[in-house]
């Protein structure tokens, strides 16, 4: 139960940085805390204490707890679809840099035209 409660400690850890940063690479890698918050979260409730790899053996005739793959596999997938986001996130925030000199989303606010 306290490791559910680490993940969501971190998840908000993550969510603080968005909400008081303003620096575009600290908001992205506050972003990315919130992600690995989530994997992780994923990750333990595929975990099954004392689970075996779910390959079942006809030879086995007992009772045999089997660990579900499901979640591992989304977190796979996340991870790919995460690591693709924060690259797109990261030219976005070059193109902004180019553009306008500066990461501070405040100054980025007050130079719309």
């Amino acid at each position: 139960m306290i490791v559910y409660l680490l993940c969501f400690v971190l998840f908000l850890t993550g969510l603080y940085g968005v909400i008081t940063r303003r620096n575009l690479v600290k908001i992205v890698i506050s972003l990315s805390i919130m992600e690995f918050s989530i994997f992780l979260f994923l990750a333990l409730i595929g975990y099954v204490d004392g689970g075996t790899v779910p390959i079942v053996d006809p030879a086995d005739k007992g009772v045999v707890t089997y660990v579900d793959p499901l979640p591992q596999a989304m977190v796979l997938t996340a991870i790919v679809i995460g690591l693709a986001t924060t690259a797109m996130l990261m030219a976005v925030i070059i193109r902004i840099y180019r553009k306008y000199k500066t990461m501070d989303i405040r100054e980025i606010k007050n130079l719309r035209g």
